[in-house]
């Protein structure tokens, strides 16, 4: 049975050497001077959700139908009330009511969803109106997601990161043989992956048993990048010292 095969190795710097001047009387181009080091590099970051969606739903089933809407009513204006005290602008706050009769009565069903950035004061608003309204209101579990602009970012600062790991990793490669780093001549983007997180279309089936930083962990996006670039090489790094 052969032995097996040892793994490859992988390249990552290379020192292009310098190339042969043109002899005396030949005719031909002109030698260039640069030489250049070939490195890459990758990064990896992750994002936590930016977004929070709650749901809130509120029902009351009356013999008069303005009794029933007027129960519901008083809810979703105290509702209202203490998240605009929280500093939820109105555009994140969206109101559906559904009236319909059922038997000898009216029911009038509602549904608040609301959406926030802070997500100290979802935990104080949610916790203010389960203590204020008791179980004649349902809330749902916060659905933790990112904006398009959040995951934008990401991919932006995972490239810009991987970038700047290679240029560190191709002065310490010119460090290394005493010479100095020159300007890029070629940064190339090979690979790019991106996994978790949620989008606001994107609703997950969680636990509602998950804690509130669970749940944040798991809606965390990540993203990596792999580069390839050219550096030029300046020459001899210049290590001489002044004498006092």
């Amino acid at each position: 049975m052969a032995p097996p095969a040892p793994p490859l190795s992988r390249v990552f710097a290379e020192l292009d050497p310098a190339p042969s001047p043109v002899p005396e009387g030949r005719v031909g181009p002109p030698a260039l001077s640069e030489r250049e080091v070939h490195v890459s590099g990758s990064a990896e970051l992750s994002a936590r959700p930016d977004r929070a969606r709650v749901s809130l739903r509120l029902s009351s089933r009356k013999e008069a139908a303005a009794a029933a809407r007027s129960s519901v009513s008083r809810r979703l204006q105290y509702i209202a009330h203490i998240a605009r005290q929280r500093g939820v602008p109105e555009e994140n706050m969206t109101v559906t009511e559904d009236f319909s009769r059922v038997e000898n009565t009216y029911q009038m069903e509602a549904e608040v969803c609301v959406i926030f950035s802070d997500f100290g004061k979802m935990q104080d608003v949610c916790n203010l109106l389960t203590e204020k309204l008791g179980t004649s209101v349902t809330i749902s579990p916060p659905h933790f997601y990112h904006t398009p602009e959040a995951i934008d970012t990401l991919r932006r600062q995972v490239c810009v990161t991987a970038v700047g790991n290679t240029r560190r990793k191709a002065q310490e490669v010119c460090r290394l043989f005493g010479q100095a780093l020159g300007k890029p001549l070629l940064i190339k983007e090979e690979e790019t992956k991106e996994w978790g997180g949620h989008m606001d279309s994107h609703l997950p089936h969680s636990a509602d048993s998950q804690t509130l930083q669970e749940r944040i962990q798991n809606a965390t996006a990540y993203a990596s990048c792999r580069v390839f670039a050219v550096f030029e090489i300046k020459g001899k790094e210049n290590r001489r010292t002044k004498l006092l």
